[in-house]
């Protein structure tokens, strides 16, 4: 299996790409892609998940990530809660020329698009500041958003808040074989979450005995699978939290078998009870 590869096109008149979209989150295709083109994602609100590489979590309240040159990645509406808005910039490391970002005042741009490699997702200040600008160029010429583009890397490279997504010795690489493995687990997690899972027969999916599949697991996706098990139930539990079905129907609904653990798996994971979730949500 190869990762479909994804044709980009200048905006017309323009030497990049700035793509604004607002779509139902329910609308939006998992899309797991690969190009040459550097992406950086900003979401403006809400959950949903995040998918670079080997790297696979979920995003509270907004995101904004910064995935480097031919790094697989899905689309971040995919199994996101409710309306799904975001603006996308996509560039070729050449876009202002083959040496431009050679230049000695590009230095600490380009060190930011080394890192991006293993996918950047920024957060605090640097979100708010970042998604502010990003705004503020939707309605510019070609012109003055390019001028905003180069201002906002360097607020990205001269940030510390940050998180590196895929660590560099295991770093994603989309003609491996280990993509057609975890779309399999991915796959089988997505069919049967809400029954119990055996980890004997995801293995099996893998084609790996427990053992192996267990450190396999733990090395590629950075979590046991357990935990991923965990927080791809929890996700969908945020899902049904938004509907008027009971905290009980929830936590069955999703493959939990008892209420208090669920709700402490759910406050593990999301930092709030499910009923603390809920209210927030309405509240927004």
């Amino acid at each position: 299996m190869k990762t479909p590869f994804e044709q980009i096109q200048n905006d017309e008149g323009s030497s990049f790409r700035l793509l604004y979209q607002k779509v139902i989150a329910n609308d939006f295709p998992w899309n797991y892609h690969y190009h040459p083109e550097f992406e950086l994602v900003f979401v403006l609100y809400g959950y949903g998940r995040r998918h670079v590489g080997n790297h696979l979590s979920y995003y509270e309240d907004g995101d904004l990530v910064l995935i480097g040159s031919n790094l697989p990645h899905a689309g971040f509406g995919y199994d996101a809660l409710g309306e799904h808005e975001e603006i996308v910039i996509q560039f070729k490391d050449d876009f202002l020329g083959n040496d431009f970002f050679e230049k000695p005042e590009m230095q600490n741009i380009k060190k930011l698009f080394e890192r991006s490699q293993q996918g950047i997702q920024f957060y605090g200040k640097t979100y708010k500041k970042v998604g502010t600008a990003l705004k503020k160029l939707l309605p510019l010429s070609h012109f003055e958003r390019l001028i905003g583009l180069l201002n906002i890397f360097q607020i990205l490279a001269d940030s510390e808040e940050y998180n590196l997504l895929n660590s560099y010795d295991t770093r994603y690489d989309f003609n491996q074989k280990d993509q057609a493995r975890l779309k399999r687990i991915y796959e089988y997690v997505e069919r049967e979450y809400q029954n119990p899972i055996n980890i004997k027969d995801a293995a099996n999916v893998a084609h790996l005995t427990v053992p192996s599949f267990c450190n396999y697991f733990k090395k590629v996706v950075n979590q046991t699978f357990t935990d991923f098990v965990n927080e791809y139930r929890i996700n969908k539990a945020c899902q049904l939290l938004m509907t008027e079905s009971s905290i009980a129907d929830v936590c069955f609904d999703c493959g939990f078998t008892n209420n208090s653990y669920f709700s402490k798996v759910f406050k593990q994971i999301k930092g709030k009870s499910p009923i603390e979730f809920r209210k927030l949500v309405r509240q927004k």
